[in-house]
């Protein structure tokens, strides 16, 4: 909680900051708990329902915590035409975890998206930062053991 109260320390009380205090609260924490909406609510004077749902209305602000690494699969159509159901359950098979999960371990958190913007490399798979196209079923497993 005292690392909300810091953050909350350094914004204005004015709803035109929720949004940049809700991504420093995913900043530092990886990502925004119950008790940081109640606190940026009640720091910029909205319930904790509206900033809710002004956080839900943002696909990048999670709401549990994230793994370690973060493995992202797009279900855009070049994908899903290439295979990525294939690729999604594989990789979910790999690390023991459905979509918008985090693994036991906190190693992995898995979501799918509607579109990577590298429909050229299709099927495509991002793991933390990097990209990887062409993926196949096969490559799967290799591809998140060199990301551990």
């Amino acid at each position: 909680m005292q690392q909300i109260s810091d953050i909350l320390s350094f914004h204005r009380a004015d709803r035109s900051d929720l949004i940049p205090i809700l991504h420093e609260v995913q900043s530092r924490l990886g990502y925004i708990p119950p008790e940081a909406m109640q606190a940026a609510a009640d720091h910029v004077g909205m319930s904790a329902s509206e900033v809710y749902g002004v956080a839900t209305f943002y696909s990048a602000f999670k709401f549990k915590p994230v793994g370690r690494h973060c493995v992202k699969a797009c279900r855009g159509t070049a994908c899903h035409v290439k295979g990525s159901e294939k690729i999604l359950a594989e990789i979910e098979k790999a690390l023991g975890i459905k979509d918008g999960d985090t693994s036991a371990d906190g190693e992995y958190s898995l979501e799918t998206v509607a579109c990577l913007g590298s429909c050229a490399l299709a099927p495509v798979l991002v793991v933390d930062e990097r990209v990887y196209g062409r993926v196949t079923p096969a490559r799967v497993k290799s591809i998140l053991r060199g990301e551990r």
